[in-house]
C-alpha cells in the first residue's frame, strides 16, 4: 500500500510567473525511482485541514533529479502555498510516483511520437520526450503545445535547448491562443479542424506509433477524436487528465422508489496492507469515504476519478463507477475500479487495495 514519505525540497525555481520547478530528495534515502509521465500526490495541512494534491514529475529519467511543476490555480491552497512560500531545505510529504501514462522505452526500435500538451500539461510530457530522446536514439517525437500567449510557456527555454540539441529528432510547435504568430496556423485554441490541418501540413500522422495527450478535458477530447478520424486507434493514444470538468464526486443515477429500506446498507470487506476489515456502509457512500470514515487509511489524491491514486480490486459484489479517466479498459475488465467514484451495489462487496 502506498505510504506517504518525507521529501525534502533542494530547490525552488520559477519557470512562468505563476509557476514553479520543485526539485526533491528523499529525505531517508527512499526510493523514489519513477517512470516517465508518472506523478507525484502531496499532502499538506492548512489551516487543520489536509489537502491532497498531485503533480506530475517534469525531469527524465536521466536528468538523475526527482522535479515536479507546479502551476498555480486560482484559489488553490497547495499551488499557491507552493509558488509563494515553498523554499529549499523544507520537507514535503508524497505517496512513492504512480500513473500509467507511458509507454515502454525500446532502446532498438525507431518510433514517432506525437505529444500535445495545454498549459501545465505539459510537465509529463516533457519527462517522456526527454526520456525517449535520451533511451531511443531512433525514436523522434513532436510536441504541439498549446498556451494562451508566450508569457505562459512553462519549460520554454528548456524546450528551445532540447530542439537544439536533438534538431533531426525534436519539432516543437507552439499554438497560442492571443498572440499572433508568422503561420496563422500556429494561432488560436486546438480543435478537431486545427488537428486536420496540422495533419495535412506539418504531422505525418500516419508514421505516428503514440500520441500522448494531456492538458484540459475538453482539449483533449476534441485532440483523441481528431487521431481517431485520421487512423490511430485507442491503443495508440495516451491520456493524462490534469483537470476535470466535474470535479469531486459526480452525482449517481436515481434509484427505484421502490427499493426497499433494507437494502439501502452493504456489508463490505476492504483489505489493505494485508489485513481484512469489515463493516456496514450505506450505499449512498463510495468505497473510499466509507473507508475513511471506518479508520482505514485508503489512499487517495483527486477524489476526482483522474489520478487513479485510490485504484482497488472488486473481488466479489458489484459496484457502479460513475466517472473513470484514469483506468484503461483492460483494467476495468480485470475488477479494477477508482474507489472514490465507486458505490455498491450488491448487499456484499470484497475490495482489495492490495493488488495492481
Amino acid at each position: 500500500m502506498a505510504r506517504f514519505h518525507e521529501l525534502t525540497v533542494t530547490d525552488v525555481r520559477k519557470t512562468i510567473r505563476d509557476a514553479v520547478v520543485v526539485s526533491l530528495q528523499p529525505a531517508n534515502g527512499g526510493d523514489f525511482d519513477f517512470i516517465q509521465g508518472q506523478y507525484l500526490t502531496f499532502r499538506q495541512k492548512f489551516d487543520g485541514t489536509e489537502v491532497r494534491r498531485s503533480y506530475s514529475i517534469c525531469a527524465g529519467k536521466d536528468d538523475g533529479i526527482l522535479q515536479v511543476g507546479i502551476k498555480r490555480v486560482e484559489g488553490g491552497a497547495f499551488s499557491t502555498w507552493a509558488n509563494e512560500h515553498l523554499t529549499a531545505g523544507m520537507t514535503l510529504e508524497a505517496m512513492p510516483p504512480a500513473g500509467n501514462f507511458h509507454t515502454p522505452i525500446t532502446p532498438d526500435v525507431g518510433k514517432n511520437y506525437l505529444g500535445f500538451a495545454g498549459g501545465s500539461g505539459v510537465t509529463p510530457v516533457l519527462s517522456i520526450l526527454k526520456t525517449v530522446l535520451m533511451r531511443e536514439p531512433a525514436s523522434t517525437f513532436t510536441l504541439v503545445y498549446a498556451n494562451r500567449g508566450v508569457n505562459t510557456i512553462m519549460f520554454r527555454e528548456e524546450l528551445e535547448d532540447l530542439k537544439n540539441q536533438y534538431m533531426q529528432r525534436l519539432t516543437v510547435i507552439h499554438i497560442l491562443e492571443s498572440d499572433a504568430q508568422d503561420i496563422d496556423l500556429f494561432t488560436g485554441r486546438i480543435d478537431g479542424a486545427k488537428c486536420a490541418a496540422l495533419f495535412a501540413n506539418w504531422i505525418d500522422i500516419t508514421s505516428v506509433d503514440t500520441a500522448f495527450i494531456c492538458g484540459p478535458e475538453p482539449m483533449m477530447l476534441a485532440i483523441a477524436a481528431a487521431l481517431r478520424d485520421h487512423g490511430l486507434t485507442d491503443d495508440q493514444i495516451k491520456f493524462e487528465l490534469f483537470a476535470s470538468a466535474q470535479p469531486g464526486r459526480l452525482k449517481r443515477k436515481a434509484t427505484a422508489a421502490g427499493d426497499a429500506a433494507a437494502t439501502k446498507s452493504t456489508e463490505a470487506t476492504i483489505t489493505m496492507d494485508g489485513a481484512a476489515r469489515s463493516f456496514t456502509m450505506d450505499k449512498d457512500q463510495t468505497i473510499l469515504d466509507a473507508a475513511l470514515s471506518n479508520a482505514l487509511d485508503a489512499p487517495y489524491a483527486c477524489k476526482a476519478g483522474v489520478c487513479s491514486t485510490c485504484k482497488c480490486k472488486v473481488l466479489e459484489g458489484e459496484v457502479e463507477m460513475v466517472a473513470n479517466h484514469a483506468l484503461e479498459d483492460y483494467e476495468v475488465a480485470q475488477g479494477f475500479v477508482l474507489s472514490c467514484q465507486s458505490f455498491p451495489i450488491s448487499d456484499r462487496v470484497v475490495v482489495d487495495y492490495d493488488q495492481h
